[in-house]
Parts: C-alpha cells; sequence; structure tokens
C-alpha cells in the first residue's frame, strides 16, 4: 500500500516521503497515529504543493542533527555503576542509563531518546566505549562512554581530608592530655590507702 509519510518513520523514511509498506502496517500504525496518509491523487497534488515548505522544514532539521552530532561527539559521558571483581559490572549498562547521564552531563541542553541509542554489545566492563545515537534519518553521532565505579573514591575529596589529619590529631592529643594527671593521682592515692 503506497503512503505518504507526515513525519519521520524510523526506517522508512522522512515527511514527504512516497513509500510502499505493508497494509496492515499502514491501517494499524501509520494511519492510525497520524504519521501518514494514503497516497490518494488528491493527497499527491497537496504534496507536490507543499513540497517547498518540507524542503524548509527538512533543511531546518538536518542542520539541528547536525549540530546536535557535533555536541555529541565532543563529551564524554561518565556512569557511575555498581563493579564487582576485576572489573565486572552487576548487569549492564542500558540505553536509558545512558540518555540519563547525557542529559545531566551536558552543557547544550542535548537530549537523546533512549530508543536511537544503539548499543552494540552490552557494556559490562569498567573503562571506555562508544555507542552510536540515530539523530535524523542517516546522521549518527558516535559517543564515548566511561564506566567506572561508584564506590571508588574520587580524587578530589581525598585531597582536603589529608589536610584536615593533623587538626584531628591535635584535638585528640589535648583530650588525651588532661586525663593523664588524673591517672597519677589515683596512683599515689592507692599506696595511702593499703
Amino acid at each position: 500500500m503506497k503512503v505518504i509519510l507526515l513525519d519521520e518513520v524510523r526506517g522508512k523514511g522522512g515527511e514527504g516521503d512516497v513509500v510502499e509498506v505493508a497494509r496492515g502496517f499502514a491501517n494499524n500504525y501509520l494511519l492510525r497515529k497520524g504519521l501518514a496518509v494514503k497516497a490518494t491523487p488528491g493527497n499527491l497534488k497537496q504534496l507536490e504543493q507543499r513540497r517547498k515548505n518540507i524542503a524548509k522544514r527538512e533543511e531546518v532539521r538536518i542542520n539541528g542533527a547536525e549540530t546536535r552530532k557535533g555536541q555529541l561527539e565532543a563529551m564524554t559521558v561518565t556512569i557511575a555503576t555498581k563493579v564487582g571483581e576485576e572489573g565486572q559490572l552487576f548487569g549492564s549498562v542500558t540505553a536509558q542509563m545512558i540518555a540519563d547521564a547525557i542529559a545531566e552531563q551536558n552543557e547544550g541542553g542535548v537530549e537523546v531518546d533512549r530508543r536511537r541509542i544503539d548499543v552494540r554489545t552490552p557494556i559490562k566492563t569498567v573503562g571506555e566505549h562508544e555507542v552510536e545515537v540515530s539523530l535524523y534519518r542517516e546522521i549518527k553521532a558516535t559517543v564515548k562512554i566511561v564506566v567506572v565505579d561508584e564506590a571508588a573514591p574520587e580524587e578530589p575529596e581525598e585531597e582536603p581530608e589529608v589536610e584536615a589529619a593533623p587538626e584531628a590529631e591535635a584535638e585528640a592529643e589535648a583530650e588525651v592530655a588532661p586525663e593523664a594527671p588524673e591517672a597519677e593521682e589515683a596512683t599515689e592515692e592507692a599506696p595511702e590507702e593499703a
């Protein structure tokens, strides 16, 4: 069955494309969701009149996708998760975890739908990995993912603790010093009683 797509349909095409699809897919999904209309002579004539507007929107979408691609490829996304012995994860890093981490860690406000993230092989180890994100039609970005142990201490937090240690020792010595004379008095009194 021939239909005219009104929006991008993954694997089929974009707005304004006339495509041949299975009748059931067209009737039960595309037409029902408003993603396409039947390719009747009247609808095809309207499509020809709208081609310029569709081309402008397509150009804006492509430029936006290219911009997002540059932003995503420039980032390194860090995901902290539970790690067992020898760097093996408990479970694996999911597309939803990656999408959430991208949303949290980017400055440009780029959000990615988890369904557009292609994790080719399950990520089950600590270290650097790459995933592919489909942005629009054939435009795809490769994002670097760094998986770290959430229990591992971070280096900047350790440095202030080392500086605070001498102060803690001085306080501990001050508390011990008054107790020492009392202990001596108790030993002196014990022989007098005998």
